[in-house]
């Protein structure tokens, strides 16, 4: 595969998906392709609107620091330009009211931020600065409905315009790489079936859990804080999970969560009412006293799903996956944006990489390896819940120490400054998780008490 595109520059590449991870593959593949073309099922909106491609967009999106900081590799100055969009910034642990097994956080001086702004606002500016490049070209309203080639290597995608049912025949782009970033719902496995090679093993893991969202716009009547937020963070002894975050001009977005079986509902009445859940009134109290802007929409597909294209197999060259068609994580806890511009910046670092010949496999370990923390966060967080199915749900040994450490990091992290700051930087995706193993967060998890925290909720940084 890459041998001619990461060295000698190939001459067209498709990337399957107009999202997030498809355009930022787009930018590094731009790099080295004299074409780059983007096959898109949507009719994509000219502004920063929502639409049916991205059935979560409607939701909760963080763009965590990890994530800031590879948009701005990638795409020189673009936090500058969200900023300028009006993305509200949240300090952590300053801004949120925080409450997490037990225990509300301590307001202490800002170690991350993230940044709250609608999700189509980004994704409409990751696509505004990608297809100015004209070496990238978008074609909408396309699904791709199989590849070319043989087990040993992909030649390109089958493509049919949509609307056009059986009736249509598809049409064939010739393609020198593939690259699937079509989302948790891909069909790479049919299509790698149908030219003789193998699917990879999917892992999965599945709570159950279930949110809803609704737009408020806040009034005087919700509690008086100087926070940007709440977060009643859900767990295996309080599965109910709650979060308040800015979208800009004094709007907010607000979701409930809970598990198979215990769902939020969507309809309008009942939505509020599940707030009462929650372990403590204050969010219950915050959306009582606002003013709804749009209908409650809810979201049901979280499990997680890893597919192992880095172990061996069958699979031709000139096919990668990345993003979502590689590694969906539960998106409650954030990462999805970011793990997707980290991805992009690991295919750029693999593809200039001159001592090594990058070869789909290594390629392909590239990417995986990009999204390895966030999965582990992510299903290590889950695998603790009531419930939890899948292959991925069972522990291993190993699981149970580990676990018990993190938990007395976790809770030292409420308000304890010096294990605090390197646990954000690892749940943000700035530093390895190896970090919470270094001698002073040992001493601290093993030997410090936990730090007292606030009784109720902080709503003012002096309390």
């Amino acid at each position: 595969m890459a041998d001619d595109l990461g060295h000698r520059g190939a001459r067209h590449a498709v990337v399957i998906g107009g999202s997030i991870a498809g355009l930022l593959a787009a930018r590094v593949l731009a790099e080295h392709a004299e074409k780059v073309t983007v096959v898109e099922r949507d009719r994509l909106p000219e502004g920063p609107e929502a639409r049916s491609g991205v059935p979560q967009g409607r939701h909760l999106h963080v763009l965590i620091e990890g994530g800031q900081r590879a948009l701005d590799e990638l795409l020189p100055g673009f936090m500058d330009e969200l900023r300028g969009l009006g993305a509200p910034k949240v300090a952590m642990p300053t801004d949120m009211v925080q409450w997490q097994s037990g225990q509300w956080f301590t307001r202490l001086p800002a170690s991350a931020h993230f940044y709250s702004g609608p999700r189509p606002q980004l994704e409409w500016l990751v696509r505004q600065r990608v297809l100015a490049d004209p070496r990238v070209e978008l074609v909408e309203n396309t699904e791709t409905v199989g590849l070319t080639g043989t087990a040993a290597r992909v030649t390109g995608v089958r493509l049919r315009e949509r609307g056009a049912g059986g009736g249509r025949e598809s049409r064939t782009l010739a393609a020198d790489l593939v690259v699937d970033a079509s989302g948790r719902s891909t069909k790479a496995a049919d299509w790698l079936a149908a030219i003789g090679a193998e699917a990879p093993h999917e892992e999965t893991l599945d709570t159950g859990l279930a949110y809803a969202s609704r737009v408020y716009r806040a009034t005087d009547a919700v509690p008086v804080t100087d926070a940007q937020g709440y977060y009643i963070v859900p767990g295996p002894e309080q599965p109910y999970g709650g979060v308040i975050v800015p979208l800009g001009d004094g709007h907010h977005i607000v979701t409930f969560s809970g598990l198979r079986g215990d769902e939020p509902p969507t309809e309008e009445g009942a939505f509020e009412e599940y707030a009462k859940r929650l372990p403590h009134p204050v969010l219950s109290e915050w959306v009582t006293g606002a003013e709804p802007v749009t209908p409650v929409h809810g979201f049901r597909q979280t499990a997680n799903v890893r597919r192992r294209y880095d172990r061996p197999g069958r699979r031709p060259a000139g096919f990668l996956a990345t993003g979502d068609a590689l590694c969906a994580f539960n998106p409650i806890y954030g990462q999805g944006m970011a793990v997707a511009a980290l991805s992009a910046v690991a295919l750029r670092r693999a593809l200039a990489d001159t001592r090594r010949v990058p070869t789909t496999r290594r390629v392909q370990r590239a990417l995986f390896d990009a999204s390895r923390q966030a999965w582990d966060i992510s299903a290590g967080a889950d695998r603790k819940m009531p419930g939890a199915t899948g292959d991925a749900a069972r522990s291993k040994p190993f699981d149970e120490v580990t676990g018990w450490y993190l938990a007395r990091i976790q809770e030292r992290a409420a308000g304890d400054p010096v294990v605090g700051v390197p646990f954000r930087a690892v749940l943000v995706l700035t530093a390895p998780l190896t970090s919470l193993f270094a001698p002073s967060l040992v001493r601290a998890a093993l030997f410090s008490p936990v730090p007292e925290t606030p009784a109720g909720p902080p709503l003012r940084l002096d309390s």
